[in-house]
């Protein structure tokens, strides 16, 4: 996952107010950006989602004041611009969201996705005389070679709001499995399962980053508007984390985990809407789709995916973001959020 910078000139603002708008509040990076500023007394936050996620933010009722959530359909220009009208003197924005009706190759994706921030930028700018930075962030479409191409990075994280969320498609593929007593298979080419194929990105480590590039001045004032890369930083098998997962869920990994050529999750667990309705019932979970928390083709194709997707961290390593996740650890910890927030048994 990379993120753009753009610094512009007015600082007027003072350091120790500052008021950050989070576009995609409720995807898996946004969240945990809200989570992290909401804490901190110097941050009035305003979260903007079409829709509040199933599962709210928890914070303390001292940081009850600080945090604002707007609903708002940015693709249509007459409410967000009724709407974020009322947001004064931003600072910050963080756009961490993403409309994905069309394929992601065609004009209508990237007119859809220009309208969407133009929608958002133009009150904004309008009411703010003290914006300081703005986040963009992206996959790899920065890059002209096989280490970008079209396809999305892995972030690693929770949301109900998210169709990339691949910790939601194996928890709840994890789930129907152990139901069912189905075996728990990897789905996908033996490269995938075998070698190192793609980077995660855990959404907790990608706020901070994103945190780090709006408010540190050593970054603002070098990087010129220059994408950063946001990976763990450690490199990866699906077979080294599957038995992980596997124990998480409460579910037998087979000897031979790799699945026929053949498999495939939409086919697998197409029609499994009514198993996944009875086991929110009986377990008393948060009322979900399957849909929100599990997208089949995703995981088709990210188990599948032509070329590998591994990023650099030489950049952000250099200007001091050094933190990093393991992977093992980030699935564990997400599954066992997913559980604490009762979207999972």
């Amino acid at each position: 996952m990379a993120s753009n910078i753009i610094s512009p000139q007015n600082q007027e603002a003072s350091a120790s107010h500052n008021v950050a708008v989070i576009f995609g509040v409720t995807g898996m990076v946004g969240r945990e950006i809200a989570k992290k500023l909401i804490s901190n007394p110097d941050w009035k936050v305003y979260g903007v989602a079409r829709r509040p996620d199933r599962v709210p933010l928890r914070f303390s009722s001292t940081a009850a004041d600080d945090y604002q959530f707007i609903p708002c359909d940015l693709l249509n220009p007459v409410e967000t611009r009724a709407k974020l009208s009322a947001i004064p003197n931003a600072t910050h924005l963080f756009w961490v969201t993403w409309a994905s009706q069309h394929p992601q190759r065609t004009k209508q994706c990237c007119d859809q996705n220009r309208a969407m921030l133009s929608n958002a930028l133009e009150p904004i700018l309008l009411r703010s005389n003290s914006l300081k930075h703005v986040s963009l962030q992206t996959g790899l479409k920065h890059y002209r070679t096989a280490k970008g191409g079209d396809l999305r990075r892995l972030v690693v994280g929770n949301s109900s709001k998210s169709i990339y969320n691949v910790i939601g498609g194996l928890a709840v593929y994890g789930t129907i499995c152990r139901r069912l007593d189905l075996p728990f298979v990897f789905g996908g080419t033996r490269e995938c399962w075998e070698e190192e194929y793609i980077d995660g990105s855990d959404a907790r480590l990608a706020a901070d980053q994103h945190i780090w590039a709006a408010t540190d001045e050593r970054v603002r004032s070098t990087t010129g508007g220059q994408a950063l890369n946001s990976v763990n930083g450690s490199g990866f098998a699906w077979r080294e984390v599957w038995l992980v997962i596997g124990e998480k869920m409460g579910v037998a990994v087979p000897e031979e985990a790799l699945a026929p050529e053949e498999f495939r999750y939409a086919a697998a667990m197409g029609g499994m809407e009514g198993v996944w309705d009875g086991i929110v019932a009986e377990e008393g979970l948060v009322a979900t789709e399957i849909g929100e928390l599990a997208s089949w083709e995703f995981l088709d194709h990210l188990f599948r995916m032509p070329v590998k997707l591994l990023g650099s961290r030489e950049k952000s390593d250099r200007l001091g973001f050094t933190a990093r996740r393991e992977m093992a650890e980030s699935v564990s910890f997400w599954i066992d959020t997913m559980r604490e927030d009762k979207l999972i048994p």
